[in-house]
């Protein structure tokens, strides 16, 4: 492999439109342009078209209009053996009759490169994956996070000008996702190779992208660094997939935001009057002299470092992250005063307000 580095491409999709039946849009008119070396990963709940669009990329799918670029060269009606792209699947795809020296170096032999060759990148692959001295060991004697980076390994032996990942981290154990999603993110970033990233996980989509692109019914709603889409969504449906949020109503008058005979300050490029207030849970802080939002404790979970809570208010419920050191226990039922932090507050329209996020 270091003989021919792997060189970083632009992926381009211009007016794509996926049509599984006249019914049925699953991707609509789809602009999207992934920079060379990066990581954009595509979010979105089930049956937003994020899959479907990765799939076209990779040539496993014919979008029904459009077109596709991949290194400045169309690849829309061109198969998938034939766009130097590889795919890490959800389920691993691996053969359970190879070793894992077999499964990495499938697609060389396929390829009929030089025996030698085949070794020497093989060896490198898994190598870069971290599982040096493990090419002899039988797949189903892996655990999961193994079995992913084999399945990784094998897509960089190829040396792809792209690399695709579907929901490569759905079958690993919470603490082990976070563990390989940092090595694959790791290695993304070493290499330099672009990828493009499907989850529907926004955490994992938050530690691992250089650009999220949200998508909702076959459309791109929002894109953005994860800093700007956490703190500055452009919809409630953003606000309430990416990270955690409350939506109060309220009145803007430039400086300040008032929700019912509360104000606190703010400035925001938005037009002043009723607007819906998003609140990340983080930017709320109790209020020890009775000055702040009158609320009731609904309800409290105590995480340690940290007490999750739920407070009830007129203008709606409002969940909150707590700092757990001196904090003075609270009881359901019990009245507390709530204040805000500016940084973790963003306004949207005041029509947002009742929108259902998963419509």
């Amino acid at each position: 492999m270091t003989s021919s580095p792997i060189r970083a491409a632009p992926v381009r999709l211009e007016d794509v439109t996926k049509l599984f039946s006249k019914e049925v849009v699953a991707v609509d008119q789809v602009d999207l342009t992934v920079e060379p070396g990066t990581l954009v990963t595509l979010l979105g709940p089930s049956g937003c078209g994020k899959t479907t669009t990765l799939r076209m990329i990779a040539g496993l799918e014919r979008a029904t209009s459009g077109r596709i670029f991949i290194d400045d060269e169309e690849v829309t009606r061109l198969p998938a053996n034939l766009r130097d792209v590889t795919m890490v699947f959800q389920s691993y795809a691996l053969f359970p009759h190879m070793n894992v020296f077999e499964n990495v170096a499938y697609g060389l032999q396929v390829a009929r490169q030089p025996k030698e060759a085949i070794r020497s990148q093989t060896l490198e692959a898994l190598a870069m994956v971290g599982l040096e001295g493990l090419e002899n060991r039988a797949t189903n004697a892996l655990s999961g996070g193994q079995q992913q980076r084999v399945a990784l390994a094998r897509a960089l032996v190829m040396q792809p000008k792209v690399l695709l990942f579907d929901e490569p981290l759905s079958n690993l154990d919470a603490k082990l996702r976070k563990r390989v999603r940092e090595d694959i993110r790791d290695l993304q970033k070493r290499l330099g190779i672009t990828s493009v990233y499907v989850t529907h996980d926004q955490e994992e989509a938050l530690a691992i992208s250089d650009e999220i692109v949200v998508m909702n019914l076959g459309r791109i709603v929002q894109r953005g660094t994860p800093h700007e889409l956490y703190s500055r969504p452009a919809t409630r449906f953003v606000a309430d997939f990416i990270g955690s949020a409350s939506f109060l109503a309220g009145h803007y008058d430039g400086k300040a935001v008032t929700i019912g005979g509360f104000s606190f300050p703010h400035q925001q490029e938005t037009p002043a009057g009723e607007v819906t207030v998003m609140i990340r849970p983080e930017a709320i802080r109790l209020s020890t002299d009775r000055a702040g939002l009158e609320t009731t404790v609904r309800s409290s979970s105590y995480l340690g470092a940290v007490t999750d809570f739920v407070f009830s208010s007129p203008h709606g419920d409002i969940a909150a992250t707590i700092p757990g050191e001196g904090l003075t226990p609270l009881l359901r039922d019990d009245t507390a005063y709530l204040t805000f932090r500016s940084a973790g507050i963003h306004l949207l329209p005041a029509n947002d307000r009742h929108k259902n996020p998963d419509s």
